[in-house]
Parts: structure tokens; C-alpha cells; sequence
């Protein structure tokens, strides 16, 4: 009852904004092996596809991004049950501890497949492994943004906080960027750069 009616408040207070472009429903779902309780994919699946059908009803624009269990990395679950929604997306957190490399297959098998058929974007990534930058985590920073690249899957970086890990700032005071902040701010302002100003 509680997130149906956090829903509708911001289905309502929200509607006819376009600067909102996603509703992400739940933020790393996950029953953590049995530990934090049971939850079917029918279950879970029923109970997004109701707040997707409650957020319609007031907001017909906003897109919802829906999120699989495993702490929003694993959507296999879609190759049999995929929700009874259009204009959605699905959401994963490819963290670099989920897997061990070679991590493209993996990535194919728990969330890459999804973009043959619908919208993917990682609404949270980052460098983990050892002291959370990149000496610890070189190969996996360039292979998933590689591998965003060529499945067109949208990305977030996590976390622009001198406190939340893993940091992509170093202090509020100074702004000083991590070098993983550096490493993400490299690749975006390569994106943003003019055909012209490109190297060759």
C-alpha cells in the first residue's frame, strides 16, 4: 500500500513535467539468497506491471525502468516472463564482482540478450574491485564500456558523492575527481566532443 501510494503522489505531482524522463520503480530488488525473504519472478513481475498500470493512469509519458533481482543485475527471467508492459525499459547494475571474466558471455546470459527486444540501461556501475579505482579495475571499465557501446545500452555511472562508494569525487570543497571520475569524465566529454575536434 505504502509504494502504490508513492507512486501515485509522484505520478500526479509529476505529470506533464518532460525534465522527467524515468520512473525507476525499485532500486536493486533482491530476496539475497533466501535471506531477505521469498519472491517468485511471477510475483515480482505482477507487482511492477500494478504500479506500471497505476503510474498510467496519471502519467502516460515517464518512462518506468524495471529491475530484476540479484541486486538489479539478473533479467533471465525475461527470456520466459517478460512483463505485460509497453514503453518500458529494463534495468541492470553490472557491477564487476557479479561476474568473474571473460564477462561478455555473461553479460549476454543475465541482462545483453534483452536489447534484441527492448530498451536496457544501467542505471548504476561503477569501480569496485580493490581501492575502487582504476589500477583494480582497467580491463573490466573498458570492457563494459565497450560493451554498452555495441549492445546501445544507456549507462549511469555510480557515484558522484565524496562519501558513497564507489566515489567518483573526492571532496565537496574541492571537486577533485577520483581517477575513476576522470576515467568516466574522459569518455563523456569524448562523446560530447565535435567530428571535427576529434583526434583520428
Amino acid at each position: 500500500k505504502e509504494t502504490y501510494e508513492f507512486w501515485r503522489t509522484i505520478a500526479v505531482h509529476f505529470q506533464g513535467h518532460n525534465t522527467v524522463a524515468f520512473y525507476e520503480l525499485f532500486n536493486e530488488p533482491t530476496t539475497y539468497n533466501g535471506r531477505l525473504g521469498t519472491l517468485s519472478w511471477e510475483e515480482w513481475k505482477k507487482i511492477n506491471e500494478d504500479i506500471i498500470h497505476l503510474i498510467r493512469s496519471y502519467d502516460r509519458e515517464t518512462i518506468p525502468l524495471v529491475a530484476g533481482f540479484d541486486w538489479a543485475y539478473d533479467l533471465t527471467p525475461l527470456r520466459i516472463a517478460p512483463l505485460d508492459a509497453e514503453g518500458i525499459a529494463y534495468v541492470t547494475h553490472p557491477y564487476p564482482h557479479k561476474r568473474q571474466p571473460p564477462y561478455e558471455p555473461k553479460w549476454d546470459e543475465a541482462f545483453g540478450f534483452v536489447k534484441e527486444k527492448y530498451p536496457v540501461f544501467a542505471t548504476e556501475f561503477g569501480l569496485i574491485l580493490g581501492n575502487h579505482g582504476i589500477a583494480d579495475n582497467a580491463e573490466y571499465a573498458q570492457r563494459i564500456i565497450q560493451y554498452f557501446d555495441t549492445n546501445e545500452i544507456s549507462w549511469t555511472a555510480w557515484v558522484f558523492d565524496p562519501d558513497w562508494y564507489p566515489r567518483l569525487l573526492e571532496s565537496w570543497t574541492t571537486w577533485k575527481l577520483t581517477d575513476s571520475g576522470e576515467f568516466f569524465k574522459k569518455i563523456l566529454l569524448e562523446r560530447n566532443q565535435k567530428p571535427s575536434e576529434k583526434k583520428n
